[in-house]
């Protein structure tokens, strides 16, 4: 039986012969893809303006709150309305819900697109930030859409109450059958949106564990 002998790799060390080097880059294309890299910089004023705009909402909400107990409820404190109490908690649990979303923005937007931030360790670091990423952030950004949402459409089931056929304004604002519908279906549609990110979000892991688990496997290259 003749023996076959197996001719050296040009990539065995084994042979004495050194592993081919990859041909240097061209400068050009290495000084471009640099300033690609560092461009990704110029979102941080972005994130530094929706801190501006969180602080804003702070004042909203202090403003809003301020209204609530000075005149809602101390202004005519032997006929409070329920009602108006409700709608103005109602607003402030929409501008605290604005400002989660500026949150998750700020810092899932920035941790993802930008830079690291250095919490490792941190006791007040979040539990969602551990494992953010695009796909994390966008589900989360629509669930607290939904929520700002749900927050509108009580508002306007509140205010319209027994709305005929006409309409009915309240607060300068006018309501009708067809723009209440519509806010429904609009809110309908946000979850819709919501659950396809979160189904594809789901597959996206489950195809990158079963690659993940046949790279593993130990008949894997055989």
């Amino acid at each position: 039986m003749v023996g076959v002998t197996s001719t050296p790799s040009l990539h065995d060390p084994e042979h004495g012969i050194a592993p081919l080097e990859a041909a240097p880059r061209n400068p050009w294309a290495r000084s471009i893809g640099s300033l690609i890299f560092v461009s990704r910089w110029l979102q941080a004023p972005l994130y530094l303006g929706l801190i501006v705009a969180q602080v804003v909402y702070v004042v909203v909400f202090m403003v809003e709150l301020w209204h609530l107990i000075a005149e809602d409820v101390f202004g005519d404190i032997t006929h409070i309305d329920e009602a108006t109490i409700m709608l103005t908690v109602l607003g402030l649990i929409d501008v605290v819900m604005i400002a989660n979303l500026l949150i998750m923005v700020i810092i899932g937007g920035y941790e993802t697109f930008v830079s690291r931030i250095d919490t490792e360790g941190h006791p007040d670091q979040p539990e969602w930030l551990s494992h953010v990423n695009a796909n994390v952030l966008k589900v989360k950004l629509a669930m607290a859409i939904i929520g700002i949402s749900s927050i509108h459409l009580l508002k306007t089931f509140i205010e319209v109450g027994g709305m005929g056929e006409g309409g009915i304004s309240t607060d300068g604002e006018k309501y009708t059958p067809i723009g209440v519908l519509w806010q429904v279906v609009i809110h309908c549609v946000f979850i819709l949106s919501a659950l396809a990110l979160a189904w594809i979000d789901k597959m996206s892991q489950s195809t990158a564990k079963a690659a993940h688990e046949a790279a593993q496997s130990p008949t894997h290259g055989i």
